[in-house]
């Protein structure tokens, strides 16, 4: 078995570079979404990992029991937030090249 010379190696990190950046810019415009409290509160994320918007049902609100919409809150965010660090980490394992381990993107 030949190993690959030098300019195979720059040309697969060249391509990887490539394909990394074009991801990235279609992760930034991808959603993702998550509810808690029966949708009652609907948390929105970035591939980006950065959260977009959070929607709370009126009623809700009105109710004013602020410790629970606090931990709905909460609730919505954490799981859209890992349903983006999911998406990512799916599109990072779709671009690895065969032998390239990519850090984060699990096993």
């Amino acid at each position: 078995m030949t190993e690959p010379d030098l300019r195979q190696i720059l040309a697969r990190a060249e391509e990887m570079q490539s394909r990394l950046v074009a991801a990235q810019r279609d992760l930034a415009s991808r959603r993702v979404e998550a509810s808690s409290g029966g949708g009652m509160v609907t948390a929105v994320a970035t591939g980006e990992l950065r959260i977009a918007e959070i929607r709370i049902e009126e009623g809700l609100v009105a109710g004013g029991d602020r410790a629970l919409l606090q931990d709905l809150v909460t609730a919505a965010v954490n799981a859209a937030l890992a349903r983006a660090q999911e998406m990512v980490q799916l599109e990072l394992r779709r671009l690895a090249l065969p032998g390239l381990p990519i850090p984060g993107a699990g096993s």
